[in-house]
Parts: structure tokens; sequence; C-alpha cells
């Protein structure tokens, strides 16, 4: 393990800037520790989400109870990602019994909640190859994210490292629960955003009908559009309109170079760290302005599902 380098407060004299100092810390192991249990990283996590490096996360529960099934440690929310994690935690080494208690909870959450992209997530100290190599060959089947849990003592005082050492393998999101997701209708949708949003939603469709084959049909859910080629999903672009501007969410890559040709010309666009989806927000009153651009961008979208 790499040595961690710590800053010490010692100031110069003379009012000169502060200099980093070396200070070595000690490794030491949590699932043994007599101050330190599952519950205490519960509580820690819960109180900064941050720390697991999968960004800002909502809490929705912990010791979340699944039927028949025991308790899902942590269940955290990307809000903007529309993602849920399946939180498993383990002190010491990871084990059999937990890796087949994070995927039950997995699939008991997103069968419950099918709107949402969910990822299974496992933190434990100890992590063999041998159970990597196992978790590998299922992800991209099960997305999946490990965490290996590194605490280090220095003086009195206990640092928490954590190491994403598999991360999760993006998969197509053609089926968004739509048999289970609660259907709704264009009126729904007129009410809830505007008809001039709406119309937005038409003229994309119409440019990704300009390639898609079959054409695609707009879906009318409650937590977005969607597309469907009338035998199924194809959610490779869809929709969450609001009352004054539109999300259209594109499954693309080279995400970072969209973004900064949309930031060229004033439109909002983002992607999230390991997301699927490039993000853009469109006025009505923007559309005929940037339309070149965002048609090439639904097209080039269109072209990397066909292909």
């Amino acid at each position: 393990m790499a040595d961690t380098a710590t800053a010490t407060n010692t100031k110069p004299a003379g009012g000169e800037t502060p200099k980093l100092q070396y200070a070595k810390p000690e490794p030491i192991k949590l699932k043994n520790h007599p101050d330190f249990n599952e519950r205490w990283l519960q509580d820690l996590i819960s109180q900064d989400t941050s720390i697991l490096g999968l960004g800002e996360l909502d809490l929705i529960e912990r010791e979340r109870r699944q039927d028949h099934a025991g308790r899902l440690d942590l269940l955290l929310a990307d809000p903007d990602e529309d993602r849920r994690y399946e939180v498993e935690l383990m002190l010491g080494a990871l084990d059999e019994s937990h890796i087949i208690r994070c995927i039950e909870y997995w699939d008991i959450e997103r069968r419950r909640y099918p709107q949402y992209d969910h990822c299974a997530v496992l933190v434990a100290e100890d992590i063999t190859s041998r159970f990597l190599n196992v978790l590998s060959l299922l992800n991209g089947q099960i997305p999946m994210i490990v965490i290996q849990l590194n605490a280090l003592k220095l003086g009195h005082q206990i640092i928490l490292d954590f190491v994403r050492v598999m991360d999760r393998v993006s998969l197509r999101r053609d089926d968004v629960g739509e048999a289970t997701a609660t259907p709704t209708d264009r009126e729904y949708w007129i009410k809830r955003s505007s008809a001039s949003v709406l119309k937005v939603v038409d003229k994309c469709l119409k440019v990704i009908n300009q390639k898609a084959d079959p054409a695609q049909n707009l879906t009318y859910n409650k937590y977005f559009i969607g597309l469907n080629d009338g035998a199924r999903s194809r959610n490779f672009v869809h929709f969450k309109p609001k009352k004054q501007f539109l999300h259209v969410l594109a499954e693309i890559e080279n995400k970072q170079t969209w973004i900064e040709r949309f930031e060229e010309e004033a439109l909002s666009a983002s992607a999230k760290e390991g997301g699927r989806f490039l993000k853009v927000t469109i006025k009505p009153n923007e559309f005929e302005k940037h339309e070149s651009l965002i048609a090439e961008l639904l097209l080039a979208a269109v072209d990397e599902f066909q292909s």
C-alpha cells in the first residue's frame, strides 16, 4: 500500500506560508478494532455520502427491510441521473454471502422501482482476486461497483480511503421497466409541463426518425417520455419536460466533446461521471436557433444505437 502524505499545520516564523510535511500513516483493520463496527461506518457514510467517491448522493434509507431477504445497508440516490445505489458494507474480507445478498437486494429494488437506473455497490476491506474475477464476469449483466476500504491511523485520527477496484459496465437502456412503470398520456405531460415544451419533443422525434429504422414513437410515462419501435422500448434518447424547458437525454460517446460544443452555443449540457447519458437543456424558443447542433446530437445517438 502506498504511503499517504498528510498536511501538518506548522507555521514557520515570520508569517510564511506553512509547508506540507510528510507523515506516515499506519494501516489498520476495522474488522477487529474495538472502536469501530459496520454501524459506525453506516453513520459516517450517511452523514457524508460523497466519501464513497460516487458523487453527492441522497440517502433514501439505511437498514432498508427487504421481504424475506434481510436488510439493505444503504440505499442512495443520484436524482440528476435517476440512479439508485444498493450499497452492502462489510468490514473484513468479502465473502460469498455478502455478494449474493448485494445482488439480491439490487434485484429486489430494481423490480420494485423500475423507473430508476439501479447499481449494486459492494464495499469491503479485503477483496481477493478470486472474488474480483468472479464479479467481473457478472458485471455487464449486473451493473456493479466494487470498492475497497482502506483504513489508516495517523496519530489519534483515522483516515478512510475508498478505492474503486471495479467499475460498472454501461448497459443499454432499451427497456426501462415500461411494463410496470405507470403509463400516462400526452395530456398528462401538457398539464405537468406545457404545450410549447411538448412541441420541442415532437421536433426531436421528427429528427430521430430521419435515420431510425424502424421509426420510433413516443411513450408517455409518469417519469419521462421515452421511445418505442412498436414492439419494445428504445430509450437511447428520452425526454424530461419541465414547465419552461426540456431535458433531452441521449446515450452518446465522447460526452465531454459534446458538452463543449453545446456550451459554445450557450446551451446547458452535462453528464455525470460514469453516466451513460448526456443531458441537454433546451427552452422552446431556443430550438430553431440551435436546431443544427441538436439534430446532429440526436442523429449521432441513433447511429450509435443502431451500430
